[in-house]
């Protein structure tokens, strides 16, 4: 489905039912939005890895501006600021009061400002293997010097500057930096997952070589009101779990957990973990409708 807010086209997809029997009444059940991660991949690392949470919740899957299925249009226009209220303008055209708002990577970015931005907002918060300031972009870099190897490195270059050439050199990028990405890492798999994925270089390019040098969210998270859970993997190498530690201690109704046997693909290493943490957090969630 798709969404013309603002000055875009948002792609976004339902799956479970948000309004369900129970006994002699109809219960509403919370809506999760789901936020990927890049920026420059799309909503499809969700799937089908998130479908037991139905039974919970109703899901929507959103691609950012410019990504996915989302339209393109000028890359300038592809930022933290704009994905934040993309999402707000999404809610009020999908008629909710509240959301709980569920974002990985550069999606837990995203969550993270949109929570402090607008907390009345947000039921609940669920954010994993993120950060919540530039300062994530020299460790990482540090680590890949310390583990990688002399291609990884080099390929990742075009990470740091913010210059990838071609979707095919994105795909390149992943494919290498997998092993460090993923504990559990499988080329197969991640190949067919990269062939399913629409990437977009101009969103990437204008994150590492523009806003996310100078992110810095921290200050706002004494904002957020909704029982929120930060979720880290022991072996991330990009969004390191000393970042986690830090959103957690900055938010005032936070809990975290630190996934010892994760990378920074906590879907890929312990999904059923992340699954049933999410599950329990959410509980018995109720929001405004």
């Amino acid at each position: 489905m798709r969404a013309r807010i603002r000055d875009t086209e948002l792609f976004f997809d339902v799956d479970g039912a948000g309004l369900v029997i129970d006994g002699a009444q109809m219960r509403q059940r919370p809506v999760a939005f789901l936020l990927h991660g890049g920026p420059g991949a799309d909503h499809t690392s969700y799937k089908p890895a998130f479908e037991s949470l139905t039974q919970q919740m109703q899901l929507v899957y959103i691609d950012h501006r410019g990504q996915g299925r989302s339209a393109r249009s000028n890359p300038e226009t592809y930022t933290l600021d704009n994905n934040v209220e993309d999402l707000e303008a999404l809610r009020e055209y999908l008629g909710l009061e509240q959301i709980v708002v569920i974002g990985g990577s550069y999606g837990g970015m995203v969550g993270l400002t949109y929570a402090s931005r607008y907390p009345d907002r947000v039921a609940k918060l669920i954010v994993y293997a993120t950060a919540g300031s530039h300062q994530f972009l020299p460790r990482a870099q540090a680590i890949l010097r310390e583990r990688g190897t002399p291609e990884q490195q080099t390929i990742a270059q075009f990470l740091w500057d913010g210059n990838f050439q071609s979707e095919a050199q994105l795909n390149a990028y992943f494919q290498q930096l997998g092993p460090l990405y993923s504990l559990t890492f499988k080329p197969e798999q991640a190949s067919q997952a990269w062939q399913r994925t629409r990437l977009s270089i101009d969103a990437i390019n204008q994150a590492f070589g523009g806003f996310l040098r100078t992110y810095n969210v921290m200050p706002q998270l004494k904002h957020i009101t909704a029982p929120s859970l930060v979720i880290g993997g022991r072996h991330d190498w990009i969004c390191a779990p000393e970042f986690s530690a830090e959103i957690a201690a900055a938010i005032p109704q936070a809990e975290l957990m630190i996934f010892e046997q994760s990378g920074h693909s906590i879907r890929s290493d312990q999904l059923e973990d992340l699954l049933n943490a999410i599950r329990q957090f959410v509980g018995n969630t109720t929001v405004d409708d």
